[in-house]
């Protein structure tokens, strides 16, 4: 397809801040006319993009904000990021703290709340021991909060029910990457799109839900009209519109469709012997070691004309983009909830790591697999903190000794302090609060009652009466606070300081701009505050305040590698953001790991130019996952497939975007997107109501008839509180990952 400059800027530059700063929005115009007294680095608080900002501030209040020229997004904002300032302000802003009596939430002092959490925790630890509390943080938390917090429940309370939205979002693609690598995060980084010469964009609406990401695409796109684009989504989305090749397939099916391209790739002689012979192992699906002919031999059920059988996707479409992506001198592959929100995510995950390792396409400028992060401290605050229920930090394992032993000893522990049992993870563990097992909950930074997967049932277990739930949530509006029995007010992003690590292995730190709004205390404090009450023995939290919390992570990372002991207060302060593996201050950062002469963890006299230390001997693993259907597949009953998703004006629960008046204006409500032939058929027209009914639950919302959604399929975006689309979602899980498959499941729809 040929792009023109106006094709280009339509669909990607019009999520720009540019573009927004072109239209009439009046809270923007009136932040410019106030000149700031300062700005103040810090990061943007949406997606895991990690664009740099600068924080106006003027009188002691936030006006405004502009992207950090210094930083990847080189100054650019997409219109969330450009529009943040009113959500600091928002009237539904909590500054003080509440306890629930009598059914209703009343102000309180911060002891007398302190004291009602601290004294239920400590009847639950003494009555039912450490398996009965837990904490459940978030990919928005910063990463000093959720490495404080993982180690006063790994440390201090003996209690692995450590968890978090990430598990939500990520968790498939943390199994994808240790699978296949040993480790976890991508190895290349956002420089490679600059390099690359095919995207293979699946399971992703870049354009929607990481738009800066997409206009550095796009913008790659109309330099070189050689670049190609391959969009693998049943949806034809704004990502989709600039594809050379839109693969529209029936959802659930994309496995099919990755072996499938696999094998084109092989018969058309287009796979790199030379790479995978010597860095590569085959690995069947019940993890036994094999030869490329038995490979070859898991293929022959996955040729294009069988895909297409499975998949809806035309044998010759199949061949082409197989074709465009080997033949490619560089691929970057994107992914994100589309692929890690299924109960086959990781092996989605390894299908597309699998192309890589057969062509080559990897550890080299433009060649990348790179799965895009949800939130922006899933990475650098949670997988890296190893803050799940069966991590430890920097890559970690609970389930292993030696990995118990060599933490016990950084943190100066008694050998055996860290219980040897993973904790519950997100779905089992909130199907133990809804059965009070877990007696006693911390809440930080997440908003479960609208993000969890069939939320009805686990609402109903908050409401119990012999469970107790403390939220540290800066709306009152959010969901869950509607169920918590103590509400804290916790500092709101610019008005506290630390880190946030984004998808390219980037930590910047976010300073401080302003102070805390009431009595906000940062999450650091509180945590701190709580864990003296609670009598954790300051060997474990030695910390006066957030800059030793992170100066102890850096000692932690440093004996492994994920070492990024380089990144000090300082060296952060001054710079717009650093990658990892980072072992020294003179260090410039990691943009390739894996690689002699880019990864430090590689010594420069290393026999092999690339080593996959993930592992003992230095491969990487290409796995044979075969298809499976998705857990609920349509049927005569429920005949469509319901999936969900992000709109680029609103973000997660739209606790903050719906604060905006002018994001509100775009996207006041959620809406059922229908394909127009399935409207027709059901006598449906464009603003209709309509009734979808899954075996959950019923709800209606207003149709938008259009070509986006395939034949079959309708999309529900999960921002809005009132429309509630995961009161209809399924909770089945990925076995390996435990993320639950939002993306697929069965549902009728009829004219209300």
């Amino acid at each position: 397809m040929k792009l023109t400059r106006r094709d280009v800027l339509k669909t990607a530059a019009a999520s720009s801040a540019m573009v927004a700063l072109n239209s009439s929005f009046p809270m923007v115009e009136e932040a410019l006319a106030a000149e700031p007294d300062k700005w103040v680095k810090a990061v943007c608080r949406f997606c895991g993009t990690g664009c740099g900002v600068m924080i106006g501030v003027k009188g002691g209040k936030v006006v405004t904000v502009k992207g950090d020229p210094n930083n990847h997004n080189k100054g650019f904002l997409c219109l969330k990021g450009a529009l943040m300032p009113p959500i600091v302000y928002a009237k539904e802003r909590v500054t003080k703290p509440y306890i629930r009596k009598n059914g209703q939430l009343q102000p309180a002092s911060w002891d007398e709340a302190m004291n009602l959490v601290v004294g239920k925790f400590k009847i639950a630890l003494k009555e039912h021991g450490p398996t009965s509390i837990a904490f459940y943080g978030s990919g928005q938390a910063l990463t000093e909060e959720s490495y404080l917090a993982s180690k006063i429940w790994k440390a201090g309370f003996r209690s692995n029910n450590v968890e978090g939205n990430p598990r939500l979002c990520m968790a498939s693609a943390v199994g994808g990457y240790v699978t296949s690598f040993g480790k976890d995060e991508p190895s290349g980084s956002y420089e490679d799109i600059d390099a690359a010469t095919c995207f293979f964009i699946i399971g992703s609406n870049m354009s929607e839900c990481h738009p800066i990401l997409f206009k550095r695409v796009a913008s790659r796109k109309q330099a070189d009209p050689n670049v190609k684009v391959i969009v693998v989504d049943p949806r034809k989305t704004n990502t989709a519109r600039i594809a050379d090749e839109h693969v529209s397939f029936k959802p659930g099916t994309d496995l099919a469709i990755l072996n499938a391209m696999a094998y084109v790739i092989i018969q058309e002689e287009l796979d790199n012997p030379r790479f995978y012979e010597k860095y590569v192992n085959f690995m069947t699906n019940d993890k036994k070691k094999v030869n490329f002919k038995a490979y070859q031999k898991f293929l022959e059920d996955y040729t294009p004309e069988k895909a297409e059988k499975i998949s809806g996707v035309p044998a010759e479409q199949i061949r082409r983009i197989a074709i465009m992506f080997a033949s490619a001198s560089g691929t970057v592959s994107f992914w994100t909830m589309g692929l890690n929100q299924r109960i086959r995510g990781v092996w989605a995950n390894n299908l597309v790591t699998n192309l890589h390792l057969l062509t080559g396409h990897i550890g080299k400028p433009g060649a990348t697999n790179f799965s895009l992060t949800g939130q922006p401290n899933a990475c650098g605050g949670v997988r890296d903190t190893g803050s799940l229920c069966h991590l430890l930090p920097a890559g970690r394992v609970i389930k292993k000794a030696s990995h118990r032993a060599q933490l016990e000893k950084q943190w100066g522990l008694k050998p055996g302090t860290i219980a040897p049992k993973p904790g519950l993870h997100t779905i089992a563990l909130w199907n133990a609060f809804s059965e009070a097992k877990i007696k006693a909950m911390f809440v930080l930074c997440t908003n479960p009652a609208h993000s969890l997967p069939n939320v009805n049932m686990y609402t109903e277990g908050m409401k119990r009466k012999d469970n107790f739930m403390v939220l540290s949530e800066p709306f009152m509006d959010a969901e869950t606070v509607k169920y918590c029995d103590v509400l804290l007010p916790p500092a709101f992003w610019c008005e506290k300081r630390g880190v946030y690590g984004c998808s390219e292995r980037r930590y910047s730190l976010l300073m401080q701009a302003v102070e805390p709004m009431g009595e906000c205390k940062s999450d650091i404090d509180i945590l701190l505050d709580f864990a003296r009450r609670m009598g954790v023995d300051s060997k474990v939290i030695p910390f006066k305040n957030v800059d030793d919390v992170w100066d102890e992570w850096r000692e932690v990372s440093s004996a492994t590698p994920y070492n990024f002991k380089g990144m000090t207060r300082a060296r952060q302060e001054k710079e717009s953001g650093l990658r990892w593996p980072c072992p020294t201050e003179d260090h410039p950062g990691t943009k390739i790991r894996y690689v002699r002469g880019e990864d430090p963890n590689i010594p420069k006299d290393y026999k092999n130019k690339y080593w996959y230390y993930g592992y003992p001997d230095g491969k990487a693993k290409l796995w044979m996952r075969p298809y499976a259907p998705a857990a609920e597949e349509p049927d005569a009953e429920y005949p469509m497939v319901l999936t969900t998703g992000r709109v680029i004006d609103h973000w997660h629960t739209g606790t903050m975007t719906m604060k905006v008046p002018e994001l509100r204006r775009s996207f006041p409500k959620a809406y059922v997107e229908i394909n127009e032939d399935d409207a027709s058929k059901l006598g449906i027209k464009n603003g209709d109501n309509v009734e979808l009914e899954t075996r959950r639950d019923t709800m209606v919302f207003q149709a938008k008839v259009s070509d986006v959604c395939r034949p079959g399929l309708v999309f529900v975006p999960w921002f809005d509180a009132n429309l509630m689309i995961n009161k209809l979602t399924l909770n089945a899980f990925d076995k390996g990952s435990k993320q639950p498959e939002y993306k697929i499941c069965a549902v009728r729809i009829k004219k209300a």
